[in-house]
């Protein structure tokens, strides 16, 4: 009964989620205080439903109950037991499943984290993520029951697609949704704000921290999923501008600006309306990639389904909140005024620059991803569209925005003084042009794009290290402790600009000095890659829980020492008969060693493909980096503080002689 069960708990979620999207709001429209109070316990119910359902069949997975559909599919008596786990979101229906959980989880945050704003605005935002729920659990429970049975049971499961089989997929699908499904609570507190005409600078502060955290999910989920991209596939890249790629990567561009245009709202009133549209777009860009992954239009390793039915539900469900959140934006909107004034020169022009760079960066990739599919729909030839078209017209977008950067948190406020900021930075800008200049010599390659790369990079490390030291200095003319008064939010800003340029010198590095070899290789032959020897030792027959291999034995030395001794395999899962290639890689702060087994070829011979490739590790390292500065951010304790003083009319505590002016200008 664990499945009908679980079943029964999504139908009561439904249910649940029904009354949260209306009754609420009917109470915030009518002001009747009682009806608003119950969108919070209802919240909760919703998401305790929805865990039981979770639990439900990941109870299904663990105890082999082949008698429900999508176990018999994504399963296999022989499969470990945190495989199994991971197999509950390895297909659509559990994944799909993995996605309410993760709504109805926010939500629950949000009932729980909103003690400080009225009940008019919580009722509003929560009812809002009801009305999300509730075409979700729709679509769950209509064309995607991950509680179907299967009469007569199968004696054993299909096995988990051996690609996935990796403990990549343990952490990537839920850190992805978390990030994608995050936006929906940003989308919501646009939304409300849309309906109450509130959309001051405390509506700006209290979202900042919701949106950095969908932010940080989301960029981790990315990286880890090109990590595993990079050791799993076996073909050393680590992005290829996949559509299912893109799909995630869209959102991130937009929400990366959402969090810079918040920054500018709150603290100076304008960019109201834009920083709404944003909000919007970045759930839209969501709900989009849930449609492309699911409804068959793509071809991928990462796309799910390929059932239209199930597209065309995505797709109307992708244009009923796309439609009515934009219509409703575009009757509020207008009312919705600026206070502030800037001029030209100064730090909003410059973060608009950088929202305006954002949002043409996530369009050329958008019409890159969509082009091929509208093509191939109206029945012209179906387009290539790759790494080149993206690049091209990529890195001249993104080169202005990194050195905005360096530049950005120098400006002041309302207008900036350009003349001088030339003079402070000149010195920063000299470094940065120095290293682009001399270090690819004497590395022992210069070409324009290693350089320019260089530039970016050490533009942004020498800013950042500049005004470390300016506030510090300042800090010891005022005769406070150095960096007295500067907010986490400060430090996070610096962390996840420094996380960018460790993430362009990793890139800059792999692109202009890694090598591949392709090779024949017998018994006892030496190759020499990047002044590393490849010594190929042979193969010999593995087994694994489920598989069984060829492993490979290929020892790696230097100057006549042993470095490490490697082993690639080729597997063949039993369940399946599918055979994967799995990579051995060496792995170092400033190199990676890479190893792929090939195919027999002839004599016990073997074909091998070896990389080298340098600072690779930097590219992840920089995207940690990046998540780590969010997790700053919304540590920082002035935003819950701020809200709660504001709404009740309290004034800020008073801060430390000599330490008002540095943390006025940690605020970004």
């Amino acid at each position: 009964m664990i499945p009908e069960i679980g079943h029964f708990a999504l139908i009561m979620a439904l249910v649940m989620a029904m009354v949260q999207g209306t009754i609420p709001l009917v109470g915030a429209a009518t002001g009747v205080t009682p009806w608003m109070r119950l969108a919070r316990p209802v919240a909760q119910g919703q998401f305790l439903f929805i865990v039981i359902a979770f639990v439900c069949l990941v109870y299904s997975f663990l105890m082999h109950d082949f008698s429900v559909l999508y176990v018999a599919m994504h399963s296999n008596s022989a499969l470990p037991w945190y495989y199994r786990i991971a197999a509950v979101w390895g297909g659509h229906e559990g994944s799909m499943l993995l996605w309410m959980l993760m709504l109805s989880g926010w939500t629950f945050a949000v009932s729980m984290f909103s003690r400080n704003l009225p009940d008019e605005m919580v009722s509003r935002v929560i009812s809002v993520l009801g009305l999300i729920t509730i075409g979700f659990l729709l679509f769950v429970l209509l064309t995607s029951n991950p509680f179907t049975r299967l009469l007569p049971a199968a004696p054993d499961g299909q096995d988990l697609n051996p690609l996935l089989q990796d403990v990549g997929l343990i952490l990537h699908p839920p850190l992805l949704y978390m990030g994608y499904v995050g936006f929906s609570v940003v989308f919501a507190f646009a939304i409300a704000s849309l309906l109450g005409g509130r959309l001051d600078a405390a509506w700006a502060r209290w979202s900042r921290p919701w949106t950095t955290t969908a932010w940080i999910f989301l960029t981790l989920g990315i990286a880890l999923g090109s990590w595993w991209a990079y050791y799993e596939l076996g073909w050393g890249g680590w992005w290829f501008w996949d559509s299912v790629e893109n799909a995630s990567f869209m959102p991130w561009l937009v929400g990366t600006a959402l969090i810079h245009s918040l920054a500018v709202t709150e603290k100076r009133g304008v960019f109201r309306s834009w920083t709404v549209l944003l909000a919007i777009l970045a759930f839209s860009l969501s709900l989009l990639g849930t449609f492309l992954v699911r409804s068959g239009v793509l071809t991928s390793v990462h796309a799910f389904a390929t059932d239209p039915q199930r597209g065309l539900f995505v797709l109307g469900l992708l244009v009923v909140v796309v439609g009515s959140s934009l219509l409703l934006f575009a009757l509020r909107a207008p009312r919705v005024k600026s206070e502030g004034s800037f001029a030209g020169a100064s730090r909003e022009t410059l973060l608009l620059v950088n929202n305006v760079l954002l949002v043409v960066a996530m369009a050329t990739v958008l019409l890159g991803t969509l082009y091929p599919l509208l093509a191939d729909a109206l029945g012209f030839p179906k387009p290539s569209v790759g790494a080149p078209y993206f690049e091209l017209l990529f890195v001249p977008l993104m080169t202005p925005l990194v050195f905005l950067i360096g530049l950005a948190p120098f400006a002041r406020w309302k207008k900036a003084d350009l003349p001088a900021m030339a003079v402070r930075l000149r010195w920063a800008f000299g470094c940065a042009v120095a290293v682009a200049l001399l270090l690819p010599l004497v590395l022992g390659k210069w070409t324009p794009m290693i350089a320019l790369g260089l530039l970016l990079a050490s533009w942004v490390i020498v800013t950042i290290v500049y005004a470390l030291v300016q506030r510090a200095r300042r800090a010891r003319e005022l005769g406070t402790a150095p960096f007295a008064g500067t907010t986490r939010s400060y430090w996070g800003m610096q962390l996840a600009h420094f996380g960018i340029a460790i993430f362009i010198i990793g890139v800059t590095m792999v692109k202009g000095f890694e090598v591949e070899r392709d090779l024949r290789m017998d018994t006892g032959d030496t190759f020499n890659v990047s002044g590393y020897d490849f010594r190929f030792d042979g193969v010999a027959e593995h087994s694994g829980p489920n598989y069984a291999a060829m492993r490979g034995r290929v020892q790696v030395l230097r100057d006549g020492r042993e470095v490490v001794t490697m082993h690639p395999e080729k597997r063949v899962y039993s369940a399946r008969g599918m055979p994967m290639t799995e990579a051995a890689i060496d792995t170092t702060l400033f190199r990676d060693l890479y190893v792929s087994l090939g195919e027999p070829v002839d004599n016990g011979a073997w074909s091998v493909r070896i990389y080298y490739k340098p600072f690779v590790s930097w590219i992840w390292g920089g995207c940690v980096l990046m998540a780590l500065g969010g997790v700053l951010t919304v540590s920082d304790r002035r935003y819950r503080i701020a809200v709660k003083q504001r709404i009740k009319g309290e004034s800020p505590a008073p801060a430390q002689p000599g330490a008002v002016a540095l943390a006025a200008e940690s605020h970004s």
